[in-house]
């Protein structure tokens, strides 16, 4: 988990921004999209990191400010964590797998969590070695295609 205190800022036309002051892809890994899961002050949240400018931020929008009581001007303490399943915590085999086909973690890495879990979750499901093993190599053929889904 990384933690850091941040002022909150206002988005131009509502919602606010919380400023990340690190770059995630050397703290996380690089990756195509950083979705995370954390708090802000406390407040549970989820979502996904954007670029502006060379600056990652966090978006929130205005429901999220209201049902929270975050807004511009407060300073908070923020927790944020990768969401979803991280290669660099996988089984062994499934790791090598996606260091062989660098694309395909890419691509997985940039997926939001339903579709990396649901790619785990057969995976996992195998009961034999060489289900395991085929489930793999089907799931690194599917996600170099680009696909989100087998």
């Amino acid at each position: 988990m990384t933690r850091f205190i941040a002022i909150v800022e206002p988005r131009p036309r509502s919602g606010i921004a919380i400023k990340i002051p690190f770059d995630p892809n050397a703290e996380w890994g690089s990756k195509d999209r950083h979705n995370i899961t954390g708090t802000i002050g406390g407040c549970r949240v989820r979502g996904k990191l954007v670029e502006v400018e060379g600056q990652h931020y966090l978006h929130m929008g205005p429901a999220w400010c209201r049902d929270n009581r975050v807004a511009p001007g407060m300073q908070v303490t923020v927790d944020l964590v990768p969401e979803g399943p991280q290669v660099a915590s996988m089984p062994a085999d499934l790791a090598e797998a996606f260091e062989a086909e660098p694309e395909a973690r890419r691509f997985f890495e940039a997926l939001p969590t339903f579709y990396r879990k649901n790619f785990m979750r057969s995976i996992d499901g195998a009961k034999r070695p060489e289900t395991r093993a085929r489930r793999i190599q089907e799931t690194i053929a599917t996600l170099k295609a680009g696909k989100r889904e087998r």
